[in-house]
């Protein structure tokens, strides 16, 4: 089986082209695949596939086999790789791409015949529960604001959190820490967890506990959700600057229709064969 290995901010995924090739059991496949140390390595696997809706059809499992619904720095990935490999035409700029949670519409970016960053439409960004929530964590009261960008996340601000003990997001030890936000009971599919500190208006510091994968390097539907969530909670502008562990994303909000739009690079790492 040929795959390519794709990162968007370090966010890497092992991708398959499943228009020509087949993937029996993808889920054992993403636990085997993803494994940094007997496999190719990764957060997770994702299938191109095709779509009778769209130009694409992006399939996506986590680094522990579970499916996830939708991966912003994933589809970024999706969005270079059909382009780049002539599965669309060369003149177009405006793509779609079907995922478990909808289908998004994606301006891309081009260099030297190759697409450098998108903007994607993440779509309708929802609040999902109380603003904020009070919620239990390893015996510490905290506060959240949940939020669904098509899968769901609970952000945590800093300021909103003191027991957390901590002055900056990096000095959080979320390897010790992160399951029991990502498991909590008040999640019954699990959550992804996003831990927030706002250094301005428009711009904030990021890092993240992603379901199924533990801590990413960055999450294109966390940044989304982070930001909305400090626009919903008055702290940050309709525009801000995300800075994740492996770089930066712009996210943006249309109040009106309550879409949020990512903007950010993909880029292709390698290419090999799994035998």
């Amino acid at each position: 089986m040929k795959f390519t290995k794709m990162e968007g901010l370090g966010n890497d995924y092992v991708y398959v082209n499943a228009f020509t090739e087949k993937v029996e059991n993808p889920g054992e496949l993403a636990r085997r695949i993803a494994d940094r140390h007997f496999g190719v390595g990764g957060d997770g696997l994702i299938l191109i596939e095709p779509s009778d809706k769209a130009d694409a059809y992006m399939h996506m499992f986590n680094a522990d086999g579970s499916e996830g619904s939708m991966c912003g720095n994933g589809i970024r990935c999706v969005a270079k790789y059909i382009y780049d490999h002539g599965i669309v035409d060369k003149e177009r700029r405006q793509l779609r791409i079907e995922t478990k949670s909808g289908i998004k519409d994606i301006e891309i970016f081009v260099k030297d015949g190759k697409m450098e960053k998108a903007t994607v439409d993440m779509g309708e960004v929802k609040l999902d529960g109380e603003l904020p929530e009070n919620i239990e964590v390893r015996g510490m009261s905290l506060q959240f604001v949940g939020i669904d960008v098509g899968n769901p996340h609970a952000v945590y601000f800093l300021e909103d959190n003191p027991e957390l003990s901590v002055s900056s997001v990096s000095e959080l030890d979320l390897e010790k820490i992160g399951k029991d936000f990502e498991e909590h009971p008040r999640f019954p599919d699990k959550v992804n967890a996003e831990f927030i500190q706002v250094l301005s208006p428009s711009e904030i510091r990021f890092r993240v506990y992603e379901r199924g994968s533990g801590e990413t390097l960055a999450c294109g539907t966390g940044a989304t959700a982070a930001v909305v969530a400090g626009i919903l909670m008055g702290r940050l502008e309709d525009k801000a600057t995300v800075h994740l562990l492996g770089g930066d994303l712009e996210i943006s909000y249309d109040k009106k229709t309550g879409h949020a739009f990512m903007t950010g690079p993909a880029r292709e790492v390698f290419n090999g064969e799994w035998v």
